[in-house]
């Protein structure tokens, strides 16, 4: 029966490469949108965990949010340190970690943090140890991967938060060294160096004191090792941040503070407090978030309606495709049906072909959804920071497999069916 199948199928390789052709490219669809909703969505929740609110330069809470928490957009502005301090100080809140952004190193964001930042996203070290001093660094599990960074390598950062292309915005005067690598947390931590705040002024020539003083704020806040964090952060434009750092008398800053509250009532308080008297703003990761999966969210609906008309048009091809195929055999599956073939054998033979046509169909479409997620995520970088892996396969995808053979089963089931109504003596005479 099946070798049947496969013989009717060779015998016309144009309609079958055509009928899953159209079938794959709705199953590519549909497994697209379900590998970016569900892989967004979940990296999302993943990196906020932990981070209630994020405190920095009036602009797009959006945009503070994507650039601090998911690290994957540009930074609003800077903030005054004094700022780390106050916020350290608020009886609701549990940890504030400070942040300081604007240089890379092959495309990975060089983050000026202190401890917190490890420790809010309770990443390990897997080799090596954290920085103590500065110009030290710690590589997230994916930069060292990358890069292959390896413990005691010596590496230039380069100003913005892109790649540089042609290498000319190097600070050579102030190299880093690795002296430690993370272990894998599958968060945006994967994808940071993360140094001290005193090394990011370091290499801009900021001048600063000892910010010890800011530990004493930690006490009974859950601060463990902030013994000397603060920070200086760059402005939204690479001519803008030269500026901001290479001007004379040039004050330490931070791009942005990541808070978590102590009790219930701080959320109710501190977003408004902030928003309303002072001149910072205040964005909640998880309300941010969900805005922006909502935009996305009646787009990503049409797109998956979309997928499944290809789908029912695949279906309807195929048994077009079929129906036409059937009756040009009629003569061959009357001779089948006289030389013993069971009735039940020639409609399973039918059912087969476009079984076969389907699983090929939907096969293929699986396997071209993920080399264009591959060739996605090299291209454009930002899909590589969402952490989109071509790698990963869904439950979803089984789902929509098992609706693909469905459809193939049901397109070659009419005419199956037409065979029980066939007349062999009238077929065999008209064909004779």
């Amino acid at each position: 029966m099946i070798r049947l199948a496969l013989a009717y199928m060779r015998d016309r390789p144009m309609t079958v490469a055509l009928n899953a052709l159209l079938l794959g490219i709705a199953v590519a669809t549909l497994v697209l949108l379900l590998q970016f909703a569900t892989q967004a969505s979940e990296r999302f929740e993943r990196d906020a965990q932990g981070i209630d609110l994020v405190v920095g330069a009036k602009g797009s809470p959006l945009q503070l949010v994507l650039s601090s928490v998911y690290h994957i957009d540009q930074p609003t502005g800077n903030i005054p340190l004094g700022e780390l301090a106050r916020l350290r100080g608020d009886p609701g809140v549990a940890k504030a970690v400070p942040l300081a952004l604007g240089d890379n190193f092959e495309g990975f964001r060089i983050v000026g943090s202190d401890q917190g930042l490890l420790e809010l996203y309770a990443a390990p070290i897997a080799q090596g140890r954290t920085f103590t001093k500065p110009s030290e660094v710690v590589l997230g599990a994916e930069v060292a991967r990358r890069t292959g960074a390896a413990l005691g390598q010596k590496f230039i950062g380069s100003h913005g938060l892109g790649p540089d292309p042609d290498g000319e915005q190097g600070h050579d005067h102030a190299p880093f060294v690795t002296v430690g690598i993370l272990a894998p947390t599958g968060t945006a931590l994967d994808r940071l160096i993360v140094t001290s705040i005193e090394s990011v002024w370091d290499v801009h020539g900021i001048e600063h004191d000892d910010h010890g003083d800011e530990a004493d704020h930690d006490e009974g806040h859950d601060h463990e090792g902030h013994d000397h964090e603060a920070g200086h952060a760059e402005g939204h434009d690479d001519a803008h941040h030269d500026e901001a750092l290479q001007a004379d008398g040039a004050q330490p800053e931070i791009t942005a503070i990541l808070v978590r509250y102590r009790n219930a009532a701080a959320a109710m308080r501190l977003p408004t407090q902030i928003n309303r008297q002072t001149a910072l703003q205040a964005a909640a990761p998880a309300t941010e978030a969900a805005r922006l999966l909502g935009l996305f969210g009646s787009v990503i609906e049409g797109a998956r309606l979309f997928g499944w008309l290809l789908a029912f048009s695949a279906g309807l091809s195929l048994f077009v495709a079929l129906w036409s195929a059937t009756r040009a055999r009629e003569g061959d599956l009357a001779l089948l049906r006289v030389m013993g073939a069971t009735p039940g054998a020639v409609f399973g033979t039918i059912l087969a072909e476009g079984l076969l046509i389907a699983a090929i169909g939907a096969l293929g479409g699986i396997m071209l959804a993920h080399a264009l997620i591959a060739v996605a995520a090299s291209a454009f970088p930002t899909i590589s920071e969402l952490g989109i892996s071509a790698a990963r396969f869904l439950p979803g995808e089984a789902v929509i497999l098992v609706a693909a053979l469905g459809i193939g089963l049901v397109a070659a089931a009419l005419p199956a069916i037409r065979i029980f109504r066939v007349d062999l003596a009238d077929t065999l005479a008209k064909y004779s």
